[in-house]
């Protein structure tokens, strides 16, 4: 089972399907510049649009990529037992929505695809920078649309729902591998003392403690149910500065970085970082 949401959803289909798609991930990740990806609007998008930017551009490479032959591929590994999950998040509903895209692909459904490709540019759909994606559903024959935006609204990362008690269900050996695309390390920055900036500041701060709780749940389940636990994340050896969001060079870089951990033999934890640690002042 592979499991993706938020960035992580363009990158699960490439690992579900295995080395072969290798190429084409590395070369996703380092040859798109940000007008492949979106296109910014005017300062009027706050208060007149649903987002910042525009995300067609994404659109068009999701549909390069996540081509008929994908789709087959996934399908016919479905057939074989395997998983592929996407999350996103129904804003409308404020709850997540996992989607089984083998079941999906091995439909046959002629608008299987096309959702397909829906489902990964709304796990990525960031609120407010990117548009959210708005998915067609039919419900006791009514037919109406759901506003999906980034997975990671409410979850940054999923390995199964908790219930499932996979330790009571699965006898065979289970072994979890959990990318993280983040830091653990203190983040430090002087907030200014305006309005914006502390907001700004704080929208990140609750950002990245909902991360490292999302590292603690699935830790913990993992222990409850027997389950090999393995965490990759960005370490404080990588010192490069992130100058813009899709910055080439820190793609490129980040990538680097990770296929170098591997090569090593240094990418997997197998306990959540030390977290800041809490200190009593008096």
């Amino acid at each position: 089972m592979v499991t993706g949401v938020s960035t992580g959803a363009l990158i699960a289909p490439f690992a579900f399907l295995g080395p072969q798609y290798d190429p084409v991930l590395r070369e996703v990740y380092t040859t798109l510049t940000p007008d492949r990806i979106f296109r910014t609007r005017g300062l009027s998008a706050a208060l007149f649009n649903d987002a910042m930017a525009d995300s067609s551009p994404l659109a068009d490479v999701i549909a390069k990529h996540a081509d008929e032959k994908m789709f087959a591929a996934i399908a016919r590994e479905y057939n074989e037992g395997r998983l592929l999950l996407i999350g996103t998040t129904d804003l409308d509903a404020q709850r997540p929505v996992i989607w089984n895209i083998g079941a999906l692909a091995a439909s046959g459904k002629p608008e299987a695809l096309k959702l397909f490709r829906q489902i990964l540019r709304a796990s990525a759909a960031i609120p407010g920078l990117f548009g959210p994606v708005m998915i067609d559903v039919e419900l006791d024959g009514k037919k109406f649309q759901e506003m999906h935006v980034d997975g990671g609204t409410m979850g940054q990362l999923f390995l199964y729902p908790p219930t499932l008690e996979a330790g009571r269900l699965l006898k065979r050996k289970r072994v979890a591998y959990i990318i993280r695309n983040a830091r653990f390390d203190p983040d430090y920055s002087k907030a200014e003392r305006r309005t914006i900036s502390i907001v700004g500041r704080a929208i990140n701060t609750m950002l990245a403690a909902s991360g490292h709780n999302d590292i603690l749940r699935t830790y913990f389940v993992s222990q409850r149910d027997g389950v090999d636990y393995n965490l990759a994340y960005i370490g404080a050896d990588f010192t490069l500065e992130k100058k813009g969001e899709f910055e080439q060079a820190y793609m490129q870089a980040l990538f680097q970085y990770g296929y170098e951990q591997a090569k090593s033999g240094r990418e997997w934890h197998k306990l959540p970082p030390a977290f800041a640690q809490q200190t009593i002042q008096y």
